[in-house]
């Protein structure tokens, strides 16, 4: 207790010593004794005191005046370049990257510099050259209805049975996109660009039944077969700039890749066309104005068949097609899309095998004859924010003619509609989804009007996309041929021979869809997925004349999906996903098909350079 006193006595002689000897306090002491007693009445009241110890310190303070000095940085010296080291400066930016110790890393663009990767100049002082690798590895177990008969099954008593509808696949792709570009691209889009994406696919299939791999019964059970296709070979010029902010007209010609709205809903396909694209209102408006000639794809990859079948893959299939994006309208966060597409098909009186020797155009349904048609696609879309809920839209009507009905020897008008959104809303990691899908159906196959809804090339984001059972599989329509009820990668029900190879097919009996998901984002890596769809026919009547059946229902059944995305670095080079389909049948399958249900596993792993 004491030791701590005298230490707070010792701090408030301190401070106090301190306060007497500042100059605030010396102004205030003596303007204290201006105002004190005069001199001599205080020598009356005290007399003198006995002189004062020289060892004492004086009580006079002196006063510190301090006058900023103005600083004016116009009158310092310029220093030379001695005394700072002397800098010059770097002939481009890109030399910078090497100056403060970052070195060139081919094997790993995200640390260090890759010339590979358009990091600096190739070569000259403006050319960037630029490689993106990418490994696709699908492995698919799947079962849906297959037809057997006597002249394919190996197994007796089959005749007119359903058969084994398990199937193995395996597929393989590995795609190299090069590209070379001119320009400083930082603000500006590039003075040329040259794109090349060849494609390499392996895949290896293996089913339970004789006769459904190759249109020759005595092929086997198994199939593997190999091709290199082309996705991309264009250049594209930049014709001008319309704006100090850069807004820009260019012209893209070759095999490009091109999708018609946000969803793949119309149109999403690589093909052989010229494009005139560009922006304006400091990116706000966007637009195309495009002509495609589409390519017959290698049945079992779905690539372009240009390196073997070379110009004889080009279809005598046109599309025309213009469409405009307008950001934050009506609303911010809001884009709205409008679109004109008209395909010229002459196709009629042709006839087109694929690569298994499986007659595609014309499809084996109804006449079994191919047609001319021209068709106009008129289109609305939207997608983007609006208030907390995040919204996707797209609706379609499609008028035309075709020279020839699917079931009638007689000309036939197409008038059909579609309609499609999703709306869902975000709770923190979670998302929440709801879907709907309308496309029309044909109700009289025999009369002079088409009423189904097709597209010309679908490839839906939609309702699960590819981990949907009835989007990601092709199921048979079993008793028309060679035909499908939904293609590979698609949801109508257009009753084609494939959407790679046949013709749009508007005498189909359209589709319902109700669905409802949810994205799970339990880690920044890991994403969980679960969808339920409702499917159902628009009308059947296209249905009952194909089977000669009548009375079939409209229910579908229940397509229930769940997937597993995840993303080991947190970003896009590697991606690998896992997910498990099935089709609870409805009344109207059930009506077509054995009463079991159909599902797939898929496996896919994509690994990108």
């Amino acid at each position: 207790m004491v030791v701590e006193r005298l230490r707070r006595l010792s701090l408030i002689a301190s401070l106090a010593a301190s306060v007497c000897a500042s100059p605030v306090f010396a102004q205030h002491a003596e303007a204290e004794r201006a105002a004190a007693v005069p001199p001599a009445v205080a020598a009356e009241r005290c007399p003198p005191e006995t002189p004062a110890d020289p060892r004492r310190r004086s009580a006079t303070v002196p006063v510190i005046e301090y006058e900023p000095t103005p600083c004016n940085p116009a009158q310092l010296p310029a220093p030379t370049l001695e005394q700072i080291g002397g800098f010059e400066g770097l002939p481009d930016r890109w030399r910078l990257v090497e100056a403060i110790g970052i070195k060139q890393n081919l094997l790993d663009p995200y640390h260090g510099y890759n010339v590979l990767k358009g990091d600096r100049p190739a070569f000259g002082e403006d050319w960037y050259f630029a490689v993106v690798g990418v490994s696709d590895t699908v492995i698919e177990p799947r079962e849906f209805p297959v037809p057997v008969g006597g002249p394919v099954t190996d197994r007796a008593g089959a005749l007119d049975l359903f058969g084994n509808g398990r199937q193995d696949v395996y597929s393989q792709t590995f795609a190299v996109e090069t590209i070379l570009y001119k320009g400083n691209t930082v603000f500006k889009p590039p003075d040329w660009e040259f794109r090349f994406t060849p494609a390499l696919n392996v895949t290896h299939v293996g089913v339970r039944e004789q006769g459904l791999l190759k249109a020759n019964p005595d092929f086997g059970r198994t199939r593997t077969d190999g091709v290199l296709g082309v996705q991309a070979l264009f250049a594209d010029k930049h014709l001008r700039n319309v704006s100090e902010r850069y807004d820009f007209d260019s012209l893209r010609v070759g095999v490009q890749p091109f999708t018609a709205d946000f969803r793949g809903f119309l149109y999403s396909d690589s093909a052989l066309g010229a494009r005139v694209f560009g922006i304006r209102d400091n990116n706000r408006l966007q637009y195309n104005v495009a002509w495609f000639r589409r390519i017959d794809k290698d049945t079992n990859s779905g690539l372009n068949n240009l390196v073997e079948r070379g110009l004889a893959a080009l279809r005598n299939d046109d599309l025309f097609v213009a469409n405009l994006y307008y950001q934050d309208f009506p609303v911010l966060g809001f884009t709205t899309q409008g679109v004109v597409l008209h395909e010229r098909n002459r196709e009629g009186g042709r006839t087109q095998y694929d690569d298994n020797g499986v007659i595609q155009r014309p499809a084996s349904i109804g006449l079994q004859r191919s047609y001319d048609y021209d068709v106009t696609y008129l289109g609305l879309s939207g997608d983007g924010h609006l208030g907390g809920y995040n919204l996707s839209a797209s609706a379609y009507t499609v008028l035309g003619d075709m020279t020839r009905g699917v079931f009638v020897e007689r000309k036939q008008s197409v008038r059909a509609g579609f309609f499609a959104a999703e709306l869902s809303r975000d709770f923190s990691w979670v998302r929440a989804r709801a879907s709907i899908a309308w496309a029309s159906g044909d109700s009289d196959p025999y009369d002079g009007r088409a009423g189904g809804y097709d597209a010309v090339l679908e490839n839906p984001l939609f309702a699960g996309a590819d981990t949907s059972f009835w989007i990601r599989e092709p199921v048979p329509l079993i008793g028309g041929g060679r035909v499908a009820l939904s293609g590979r990668n698609g949801m109508l029900n257009s009753m084609r021979s494939s959407k790679e190879f046949g013709q749009s097919n508007f005498v189909n009996p359209g589709l319902r869809l109700l669905g409802a998901g949810v994205d799970l984002d339990l880690t920044p890596t890991l994403r969980v997925s679960g969808n339920l769809n409702y499917l159902a026919f628009d009308d059947t009547a296209t249905l009952e004349a194909a089977r000669a059946q009548a009375g079939i229902a409209r229910g579908i059944g229940v397509d229930a999906s769940i997937a597993i995305t995840w993303r080991p670095l947190a970003i896009q080079n590697v991606v690998g996903r896992l997910s498990y389909a099935t089709l609870f049948p409805g009344a109207g399958y059930r009506d077509l098909f054995p009463d079991r249900n159909a599902h797939a596993i898929l496996g896919n792993l994509v690994l990108t350079y």
